[in-house]
């Protein structure tokens, strides 16, 4: 009955509008109205309807009351499919046409950038991410010419520290011999130990120098030389290293005497005046001057006499083996060595004579000025004093003082005042052997 109603009410099927099919809320109520009687369609059924359709009005009001904004955006929202669904529709079919350019590009990538092949931008970025790992070690190992500079800076100095530094950094450069840091680091150190190697030397130069801070400073040149010259370490690298140490510590006590010395300039320029006189008076008058000279000479003897001592007992007890080919000589030292050349003989085996020709010609050159018999002993037994004191060394030059031209008349004084000098010192040799006997 429903369809037949909705057949009759539905408008005429033409070629233009097609059948459409029952809307099956349409046929509920068309079902509805069918099973009612006629009364009722014609009374209850219009209040329903009004009632029902100003229910409807009061939730459309509502709604839009409530939901208008949304409403109003979703409206314009609809007007504007018109040109968004066809510019999606082209940009899906782009897409679409990319896909395969894409697949080709991701293919060429993964064959590119491959773990397994030699490409120079992942060795790069591997090289990149080794250093950020490893950023910590190389900043420590970065810091290592600093901290040896500073160790050196400081004072009082830390050789100690700075030549366990020094180690260190000699230890990487054996270990990574073609790494650039390591070598610019190693060049650091080399520069800084060099510098250290300088204020140890001017610290041997130093006028109140002990046997204590030779010995330590000396020890310290031992460890320092090898890295500074690599020739050391081959063949006869100790030999030559103390041969080395010994010549550098006599050059830099002589150059600390040859200082102290130069310090009585002015007494040496009185004397130098002194004698101007004497020459200008001739030697034909008497000559009653030379005090200036006695001063300068009695104060050159007795620096020489202390510094001479002290430099030659200080290296015989820093360099003991040295001192003992020096004194034994070489065949002593080596019996079976080949080389008639080795070894080489120490710096001591000359220099006390290097000394003694200094004392010699100041005497010569200063002490025919000085007239006065009371000054000439006096001076004379301290000369002697000198050789003595150099003679318990084995750098006695006693002898030498013959060669001393102190003038016809002066032998005979020259004479006694020797024969004096040996009658005290056996006096005083018995006396301590006397001291030794009863102890």
């Amino acid at each position: 009955m429903a369809d037949i109603l909705y057949d009759l009410l539905s408008p005429p099927e033409t070629a233009s509008s097609p059948k459409v099919r029952p809307d099956p809320s349409s046929l509920q109520f068309l079902t509805k109205l069918a099973s009612q009687r006629l009364e009722s369609l014609a009374t209850t059924e219009p209040q329903e309807l009004a009632h029902t359709s100003h229910g409807l009005l009061l939730s459309l009001q509502a709604l839009s009351k409530k939901s208008h904004k949304q409403i109003i955006q979703s409206a314009d929202h609809h007007a504007t499919l018109h040109s968004t669904l066809p510019a999606l529709a082209a940009s899906t079919a782009e897409l679409r046409n990319s896909i395969p350019k894409l697949d080709n590009e991701a293919v060429r990538f993964s064959t590119t950038y491959n773990k397994s092949s030699d490409n120079e931008i992942l060795a790069r970025r591997k090289k990149a991410l080794l250093l950020s790992r490893n950023v910590e070690r190389l900043v420590d190992v970065l810091e290592l010419p600093t901290l040896l500079s500073t160790a050196i800076s400081t004072a009082p100095v830390n050789y100690s520290s700075a030549l366990d530094l020094n180690g260190h950094i000699r230890r990487l450069h054996s270990l990574y011999p073609e790494s650039p840091l390591v070598e610019s680091i190693s060049t650091q150190a080399d520069e800084a130990m060099r510098a250290m190697a300088a204020n140890l030397i001017l610290s041997l130069k130093a006028p109140g120098l002990k046997l204590a801070a030779s010995l330590r400073t000396i020890s310290w040149l031992r460890r320092v030389l090898p890295d500074l010259d690599s020739a050391l370490t081959a063949g006869k690298g100790h030999d030559s290293q103390e041969r080395i140490l010994g010549a550098m510590f006599l050059v830099c006590r002589l150059a600390t005497l040859v200082t102290m010395l130069n310090a009585l300039e002015p007494l040496r320029d009185l004397a130098d005046q002194e004698k101007v006189r004497q020459k200008a008076i001739g030697s034909g008058n008497a000559w009653s001057g030379g005090q200036q000279t006695e001063r300068y000479l009695k104060k050159y003897i007795e620096i020489f006499r202390e510094q001479s001592f002290a430099i030659v007992s200080m290296f015989r007890s820093i360099f003991p083996a040295t001192a003992a080919v020096s004194s034994d000589g070489p065949a002593a030292a080596s019996p079976q060595s080949k080389d008639p050349l080795e070894p080489i003989p120490s710096a001591l085996a000359t220099f006390p004579l290097y000394l003694v020709d200094m004392l010699l010609e100041t005497l010569r050159l200063y002490l025919p000025t000085v007239k006065d018999q009371a000054s000439r002993d006096s001076l004379l037994t301290q000369v002697l004093y000198c050789a003595g004191s150099l003679g318990r060394l084995g750098g006695d030059f006693g002898l030498f003082l013959a060669s001393l031209d102190v003038g016809s008349d002066a032998e005979e004084e020259w004479v006694e005042i020797v024969k004096r000098h040996r009658a005290l010192a056996g006096r005083l040799e018995s006396i301590v052997g006397e001291q030794k006997k009863g102890s």
